[in-house]
């Protein structure tokens, strides 16, 4: 594996990560929301990557010198969680009978424990990307 393959797999692990900060702070902007587009409270989304270029483990070991598997994101399912139900009987979408408002299934501490690990993975790809960078440059003195 050359260096510049090194740099394109930190790169889509970069724009995975970017993505999985987008999906968690659109869930954050949505704690509260109780009404959407499609009926109901806001459903949480969560962010699920696959390798890019992978066919299975023993071909890609046998090849590793060759291989380059990137990291995609595959979807962005939303949570089968069930909603919360808070009673607030002044709210506007509260049952009428039951005063209970069904609330976003989302919790802002696991958001948040989301969002810091999304910006460690972010970090260690821009380090690698930051290292490879040195080495190339480190061997284009070489050659002087």
């Amino acid at each position: 594996m050359d260096l510049f393959s090194s740099m394109e797999i930190s790169a889509s692990g970069l724009s995975a990560q970017r993505t999985k900060v987008n999906v968690v702070s659109e869930n954050l902007a949505n704690v509260e929301t109780t009404r959407t587009e499609n009926g109901g409270p806001y459903k949480r989304k969560m962010v699920a990557f696959e390798a890019d270029n992978y066919n299975d483990f023993e071909n890609t070991f046998k090849d590793f010198i060759n291989a380059k598997i990137n990291v995609k994101v595959s979807e962005i399912v939303e949570s089968d969680d069930d909603y919360q139900l808070v009673h607030n009987p002044a709210h506007p979408d509260a049952d009428p009978k039951t005063g209970y408002v069904a609330m976003p299934n989302i919790n802002p501490l696991t958001e948040i424990a989301d969002l810091m690990v999304a910006r460690r993975a972010y970090e260690a790809n821009i380090t690698a990307i930051s290292n490879a960078k040195t080495m190339i440059l480190k061997a284009l003195e070489i050659g002087k």
